[in-house]
């Protein structure tokens, strides 16, 4: 039992062995087929996962072709068409990011208030996990992952805390580097420009509709008859105010009248009663 499945084991050894010295003695071995040939002997593999035979690549002469999905470190984007950089300073990326190796200084105008811009950015790559939460979670897709692995340095401080000028990349790399990505945001982005476009066109057209109905919209014109009728109650109605003004006036007059008539007598019976206080005084000095 142990010696046959030893015997498997070495066939199988031998089995690649052979294919592998075959497909190296061709002027084209299968794991070149597909590569890119750069200068100084240098090229990049790309190495399907269904290629059999030898897979070691003799690096850093030969590389990979990374696949697009593959991620390292983030990276700023700077928007070439608008001239500015997509981050806006929000801080989003720092809140979100597990080992806090993101930060962020906003920067300010000549007045001191804060504006829409980083005037530092700094990640540390030896802390950074690569988790991509930062990329996830900006809402401005300023922040994306890049593809640069060769990051080895002597001294980790400070050569791997990374700069806002160091992490800034042009549009067009992202571009070229993650190209179905790319082209997906940018379809979802014409899409979304397209309905905001077309929201704010109907919005016109609605707009303009109302303002012409409301100009068309006349006032309905009246009959002859009708203007009499108004005319008419008009004047019953002017009539109706002058005839209680005018009996109001009456009233009032008829009030002050009485009144006045009250302190006439008032007054008589004043003089009565001095005069027979004056009487009875004489009588009692008469008298006396």
């Amino acid at each position: 039992m142990f010696g046959t499945g030893l015997l498997k084991g070495l066939g199988v050894t031998m089995k690649h062995f052979a294919e592998t010295f075959i497909d190296d003695r061709k002027p084209m071995p299968s794991r070149y087929a597909d590569s890119i040939q750069l200068e100084h002997g240098r090229r990049i593999i790309d190495q399907p996962i269904t290629q059999e035979g030898l897979l070691t690549i003799q690096y850093p002469e030969e590389k990979r072709l990374l696949p697009e999905r593959f991620r390292y470190i983030p990276m700023l984007l700077w928007d070439t068409e608008k001239g500015e950089d997509r981050c806006t300073a929000c801080g989003i990326c720092a809140k979100v990011c597990p080992p806090q190796c993101i930060w962020i200084v906003r920067d300010s105008d000549e007045n001191g208030k804060p504006v829409t811009r980083p005037a530092e950015f700094f990640i540390d790559a030896a802390v950074c996990m690569s988790c991509s939460f930062c990329v996830e979670f900006c809402p401005f897709d300023a922040i994306k992952m890049n593809h640069d692995y060769e990051l080895a340095v002597y001294d980790r401080y400070p050569q791997l805390v990374y700069d806002k000028e160091e992490l800034t990349v042009p549009l067009e790399y992202y571009a070229a580097m993650w190209p179905e990505q790319f082209a997906a945001e940018q379809e979802a982005l014409r899409k979304a420009e397209e309905e905001e476009r077309a929201k704010a066109e109907a919005k016109a057209k609605a707009a303009e509709a109302k303002a012409k109905a409301g100009k068309s919209a006349d006032k309905p014109k009246r009959t002859p008859e009708e203007i009499e009728a108004m005319k008419q109650k008009a004047a019953a109605r002017s009539a109706a105010a002058k005839e209680k003004a005018a009996g109001g006036a009456d009233a009032s007059d008829k009030a002050s009248s009485d009144t006045g008539d009250d302190a006439a007598k008032k007054a008589r019976l004043e003089e009565l009663k001095r005069k027979a206080a004056e009487r009875a005084k004489q009588r009692k000095q008469s008298e006396g």
